[in-house]
């Protein structure tokens, strides 16, 4: 039998299973199926479509829906069937109703608001299931009832197939009696007269509205349906290709053979003659891998942080940590240099406050310049050299506590022009500093210039004056990318530098130029460490986490870093999955949510021979309480902001900071949590 009959799980109107398919043969039955991707992918056939259904995304299928779900892969899945019949005390059509999910060409579909919802939905289900806490029954029937009219308001088919019908429920509602009626109808000889006579329309306005609203005309839909609910009597009885013709409506089976194989690209009697088997062979061709059920609730977490009922304390992540050993060094590569905005820009007052804040907390090396030989810094192509301009913007450098990085560029020079603007520019600034410390400045060319030119800053920087020379491909027109202003990048950076993974461009501040592309003034997705409003972006306290740390490094691990610096020790612990690095690689910053696995992280950390008193600070970020961005979006994402809301942001998006005492122990221990994307810096500072 190509029937299934859902035994559904002690009473309760749900099964969930967790599984492996490769190969599932086409089955129906009475049942709301949800299928949710933990791990690889699945190829599911509904009816005569084919649908891939990737890693994080959901596949529904309706009651009745003939469906093949297979995969040459390995992976896992959630399968959900739900009991229509509880459904039904709560909206009395559900027979008639049918939901829709889109799947997506490429991974990480299904990003919509909407999807999350559901996933979390589906995620309490599971929890309920398997924890099975006091009075789990009322709690998995209560989710049900608010997971149907989810799904109602938001998968409901016609919505899928003209988003603008969701807010127009009187259309909503005379399409779905139309489409009811075909579905109860279709094996008898309907007409487009008919309907339109019901629902008081003429049949051309009907005609066009179906086809609009549908995609496909009214004869075309009649016919889907037909051929369609063929495949049951193909599969499952005995009935000849005649009888089924009848049966579903046709006036003759010539016209049955035409639709069907317009469709399914066989004959009724050759997709027959490949599908049907007997029972035995059915059993055999089927290879689905059932799992514990216990085993999936870590794939769900991230959905389940704000559901009270989820219990946390098998998930306690425990750390220990001998702080009398050290197992290496510490490189604060990072540090090295910082991009600074168009030289003609520096001097602006924003730049020059962010700059200080920078400096006096982060301390970098260098800081790259870039637009040194350009017409708004007084150089000219008509012969004409001013650089005075220039001279303020590289005393601001030094005054900063960092040496200068020229960045050579392609400019509009001719060879003869440059080599002269160069040979200026170095001469005159050997006058102004001295050999020696323009000497431990660098230069950087850039790799896309003309062979010609580049030879010719070698010739000058190197084997005229002795100068450090690199060559690197500047890209600083990089994408706008939302992710660069959310507190995702605390962890992100925090990992990157780490793991020495590298994370280079960034800059001391947005660059204001690309205001033009974003909806508003504040946060526009560039790579700055802080806003032309004076805001200390969540990629701010990454690195001012990191430049706390000392340069002894005592352990690390996933999500945590331990080092020491004389008698002090530092602790960093941030967030981690094995998805960080896909982080940079979503520009949208509503997609984040599809490859999102990061959840409260509750970590028992025990400090092993503590040999000294010290008091203990601890500084903590994420998004939750003090990302500048998240708070932004609770003030309901102004385009612009006044004085006082600044302020406010600047306050409310500081670390939260506790102070407390750890006195000589052999353990010391401690509880931290890091709430979503996030870190927690905690300062052991010696009591002499």
């Amino acid at each position: 039998m190509r029937r299934e009959y859902v035994a559904y799980d002690e009473n309760l109107p749900i099964r969930i299973q967790l599984v492996n398919i490769r190969e599932y043969p086409i089955h129906w039955h009475q049942s709301i199926e949800i299928l949710m991707v933990l791990k690889g992918s699945i190829n599911v056939t509904i009816e005569s479509g084919d649908y891939k259904v990737n890693e994080k995304e959901m596949e529904i299928i309706n009651l009745e829906e003939a469906h093949r779900i297979y995969s040459d892969e390995d992976n896992l899945v959630v399968m959900f069937h739900m009991d229509p019949s509880f459904f039904q005390k709560y909206y009395d059509d559900i027979n008639n109703m049918f939901f829709y999910a889109e799947t997506s060409i490429e991974e990480g579909g299904q990003l919509d608001e909407k999807y999350d919802v559901l996933r979390k939905y589906l995620a309490v289900l599971l929890c309920e299931v398997v924890q099975k806490g006091e009075d789990y029954d009322e709690y998995i029937e209560e989710t049900l009832i608010e997971l149907l009219y989810h799904l109602i308001n938001n998968f409901h088919y016609l919505i899928y197939e003209k988003e603008e019908l969701k807010g127009n429920e009187e259309q909503l509602e005379r399409y779905h009696r139309i489409v009811k009626y075909i579905y109860n109808n279709y094996n008898n000889k309907i007409s487009l007269q008919d309907i339109a006579n019901k629902e008081f329309l003429s049949t051309q306005y009907l005609s066009h509205e179906i086809k609009n609203t549908m995609g496909l005309s009214f004869k075309d839909f009649v016919n889907l349906t037909r051929v369609d609910e063929a495949i049951k009597l193909l599969l499952d009885t005995d009935m000849n290709i005649s009888e089924i013709s009848e049966e579903i409506g046709f006036s003759h089976t010539r016209y049955f053979n035409k639709h069907f194989k317009k469709h399914y690209k066989l004959t009724p009697m050759q997709y027959r003659k490949k599908y049907k088997i007997d029972d035995d062979k059915l059993e055999k061709i089927k290879k689905v891998t059932s799992y514990d059920l216990n085993d999936v609730l870590e794939y769900l977490t991230p959905y389940l942080e704000d559901y009270d009922r989820y219990n946390y304390e098998e998930r306690i992540i425990k750390i220990d940590v001998d702080v009398s050993k050290t197992i290496g060094e510490f490189v604060h590569d990072y540090k090295e240099s910082i991009y600074m905005p168009e030289a003609h820009h520096m001097l602006e007052e924003e730049v020059i406050n962010a700059l200080k804040v920078v400096q006096d907390e982060i301390e970098f090396k260098y800081g790259k310049v870039r637009g040194i030989f350009s017409r708004s810094m007084g150089v000219f192509n008509e012969g004409v050299i001013n650089l005075k301009r220039v001279k303020k913007v590289i005393d601001l450098i030094l005054n900063s506590d960092l040496q200068p990085n020229i960045i050579f560029e392609e400019e509009d020079f001719n060879l003869e022009r440059y080599e002269e603007v160069v040979n200026y520019f170095i001469s005159y600034f050997i006058e102004e500093y001295g050999k020696y410390h323009v000497g431990k400045w660098i230069y950087t060319i850039d790799s896309k210039l003309d062979k010609d030119v580049k030879e010719m800053l070698y010739l000058i920087l190197e084997e005229k004056y002795g100068f450090e020379v690199e060559e690197d491909e500047i890209d600083c027109d990089e994408d706008i990318n939302g992710t660069y202003d959310t507190a995702y990048m605390v962890p992100y950076i925090i990992h990157q530098v780490v793991n020495n993974k590298g994370y280079e461009n960034i800059k001391v501040i947005d660059e204001l130029e690309k205001v033009q592309k974003a909806n508003n003034e504040i946060f526009f997705g560039d790579n700055g460490l802080m806003n032309w409003e004076g805001l200390k972006k969540p990629s701010y306290y990454a690195y001012y986490f990191l430049s706390r740390l000392g340069n002894n490094l005592i352990d690390e691990g996933d999500g945590y870093i331990v080092t020491s610096s004389g008698e002090d020790i530092q602790i960093l612990l941030y967030t981690y999955s094995d998805d960080m690095d896909k982080i940079m690689e979503v520009t949208n910053i509503n997609k984040l949510r599809g490859i999102r696995n990061a959840t409260e992280r509750n970590i028992s950390l025990n400090i092993k021979n503590l040999w000294r008193n010290y008091r203990v600070t601890k500084y903590e970020t994420h998004e939750k309480i003090n990302s500048c961005y998240n708070q932004w979006l609770t003030m309901g994402s102004p385009k612009f902001l006044d004085d006082d809301e600044i302020e406010i942001l600047k306050l409310s998006s500081m670390p939260i900071v506790t102070l407390s005492y750890g006195k000589k122990t052999s353990i010391h221990h401690i509880n931290a949590k890091i709430k979503g994307y996030g870190a927690v810096l905690i300062s052991f500072k010696a009591i002499k």
